[in-house]
């Protein structure tokens, strides 16, 4: 079993900066994919980025390219996510999940294991 804890969510003005880490713990994730989801309050859960168990591939929505940045330390068991020029339609609860594949991939089906959240909201 793994279990995850998000941390890092908070209240952020609009363009600001935040980064979000997930901890690992029950077993190493140092083999898996990791991703990052979010939901936002009458929103169905929608993929934000993953990347694979050696941090080399990586994949985003395109709603976050080139303002969000996934990256992983196996030897903390942690997955991070640094968000930048945050807009308000960023504002949701963020998850963060593990896959048993080595690669991940931008489907909730795809993940097994899940956080319980941390709330981002970006206010204007």
């Amino acid at each position: 079993q793994v279990q995850l804890v998000e941390s890092g969510g908070k209240l952020v003005q609009v363009g600001g900066s935040l980064r979000l880490s997930c901890a690992a713990s029950g077993r190493t994730v140092s083999s898996y994919a990791m991703g990052w989801f979010r939901q936002a309050p009458g929103k169905e859960r929608e993929f934000v980025a993953t990347i694979g168990w050696n941090g080399v591939s990586t994949y985003y929505a395109d709603s976050v390219k080139g303002r969000f940045t996934i990256s992983r330390d196996n030897a903390k068991n942690t997955v991070y996510l640094q968000m930048n020029s945050l807009k308000p339609e960023d504002t949701a609860v963020y998850y963060c999940a593990c896959s048993t594949l080595l690669i991940g991939a931008p489907s909730v089906s795809t993940y097994n294991y899940w956080g319980q959240g941390t709330q981002v909201t970006v206010s204007s």
